[in-house]
């Protein structure tokens, strides 16, 4: 019986042995990947990222992404400009006896929630439809002290606006207080909003600005209004402003710290960072030659004439042993909706081979004694 024991023991070690190469692993080998890229039917390419290949990546679309434009700043007037639909409250003082204006042991008058017509004016008394849209309220206060003036040549008019729609604009969300904000003059800009409504949610990542206006959309992220001043454009009546979390994200998988998706934290993400945020990779599984970014460009990318990838399946590879590829690392850009894959190391499978093949050994061992 023993030597039947012994016998079964060493077909069991070969069976091991023979399937080893379909062992359980975290993660792919990297040669498994990039395996049939050099053929002439392969439908991916393989670039590793190096100083030298830098300059011609950078040329090439970036992906995952819509791309928007934002408004160039401009200066408008520091002054509170009428529009159709605002409201004017008017005082008119006159102390002439037997005032046309006033009733009797009157001094003042108001004419309350005169609202601007779509035409732009108002209707007084004794004066009639007055044009006030498009001045001043100083120079719509002086307009209608002079055809006041008429009827009664001592008349003072005091007046006051309450902002409409085409004088404000919408503070639709990702702030403490959203809502309506009346622009007190023309130079109310994006980042005077955002402040009247109180301030950026704190719980955003990179929050991203997209304005609405008309038809169009803009956007821009937060940081980038922090940075360059000059961007921080002016809004007209009717814009709409909505402060949300950057959408972009990218995905991790394999010996790496953490398989998930994350969010970009900051408007250009390198390869470095996203290993940083995805919390490096595993010390005792990955090859740290082999860090792959599996990326997927647009079918016009390929079109002759323009720079860009052989394939629209690419493979980008990254050497963290050598200091050329970290320092190219810092610098390759990730894009939204890349893959990050930490590959497995060979010497990881050899390992568990090892420890395979040695309980085999140690159980013949045993059925021998």
């Amino acid at each position: 019986m023993g030597k039947i024991t012994k016998y079964i023991l060493w077909i069991a070690l070969c069976v091991t042995v023979a399937a080893c190469g379909t062992l359980p692993r975290g993660a792919a080998i990297q040669t498994e990947i990039t395996k049939g890229a050099d053929k002439p039917e392969a439908d991916f390419a393989v670039y590793p990222v190096s100083k030298a290949f830098l300059p011609s990546v950078a040329e090439w679309p970036k992906t995952g992404e819509r791309g928007y434009n934002w408004l160039s700043h401009s200066h408008g007037s520091n002054a509170q400009i009428i529009r159709a639909g605002d409201t004017l409250n008017v005082i008119i003082w006159d102390s002439a006896e037997n005032s046309l204006l006033m009733g009797p042991d009157e001094r003042s008058t108001e004419l309350s929630n005169l609202r601007v017509s779509e035409g732009g004016s108002i209707f007084v008394p004794y004066v009639g439809k007055v044009r006030v849209a498009d001045r001043t309220p100083d120079n719509a206060r002086m307009l209608l002290q002079r055809q006041l003036e008429t009827v009664a040549p001592g008349v003072q008019v005091q007046l006051s606006v309450t902002e409409g729609r085409i004088n404000s604009v919408d503070m639709v969300g990702g702030v403490s207080s959203p809502g309506n904000i009346r622009m007190p003059d023309q130079n109310f800009s994006v980042m005077a909003a955002i402040s009247a409504a109180g301030g950026v949610n704190e719980a955003l990542t990179n929050p991203q600005i997209k304005l609405i206006r008309s038809h169009k959309t803009y956007r821009t992220s937060l940081q980038r209004l922090f940075d360059n001043p000059d961007m921080d454009t002016r809004l007209r009546g009717g814009d709409r402003v909505i402060v949300e979390k950057d959408p972009r994200y990218f995905l991790s998988l394999g010996a790496a710290g953490a398989e998930s998706q994350f969010d970009f934290n900051r408007d250009n993400v390198s390869a470095l960072d996203a290993l940083s945020i995805i919390g490096g990779v595993n010390d005792t599984r990955a090859n740290p030659k082999g860090v792959l970014v599996l990326r997927e460009y647009p079918a016009s990318a390929l079109k002759s004439g323009q720079r860009g990838p052989r394939q629209q399946r690419v493979v980008f590879t990254i050497d963290l042993t050598t200091s050329d590829g970290l320092f190219s690392a810092r610098n390759f850009h990730i894009n939204s909706g890349d893959l990050v894959l930490a590959t497995e190391s060979p010497v990881s499978s050899a390992t568990v081979i090892v420890g395979l093949v040695g309980s085999a050994f140690g159980l013949v061992n045993i059925a021998s004694n």
